[in-house]
């Protein structure tokens, strides 16, 4: 996994956007983590202008597919993630963002989008 800590220079963020596989909507899955807890708070889509706002200023920016425009996390929340780093996976095609979060990430008012939303295995799945 490749990675980047903040902040970053801007050979490193070239180097990033240039390994990047998109799909086709020119957008990037990226994977919210808490940097303390390793919990996974959150998933979000990132387009290249998103990912850059993110390097240059240390607050995590996505691209809202619904509303077609970018959202800088907690901007009318007040729940602000901060990047600590960012890591590119092997395949190149999705993000792994370390944060501090202040308050909660989902948009249910929980700290995580996965809390609560567990799955049942059947006991052969282990």
């Amino acid at each position: 996994m490749s990675e980047i800590s903040l902040p970053n220079s801007p050979l490193a963020a070239q180097e990033i956007l240039s390994a990047l596989k998109r799909d086709a909507a020119g957008l990037v899955c990226a994977v919210v983590q808490d940097a303390e807890t390793r919990d996974v708070l959150m998933v979000g889509w990132m387009n290249e202008e998103a990912l850059q706002n993110t390097l240059r200023e240390g607050r995590v920016t996505f691209f809202s597919r619904s509303r077609q425009q970018l959202w800088r996390k907690g901007d009318t929340s007040g729940h602000v993630q901060l990047a600590h780093r960012i890591r590119l996976d092997c395949d190149g095609d999705a993000l792994l963002i370390e944060v501090t979060q202040t308050g909660a990430a989902c948009h249910t008012g929980t700290r995580s989008c996965f809390a609560e939303r567990d799955l049942p295995l059947t006991e052969n799945a282990s």
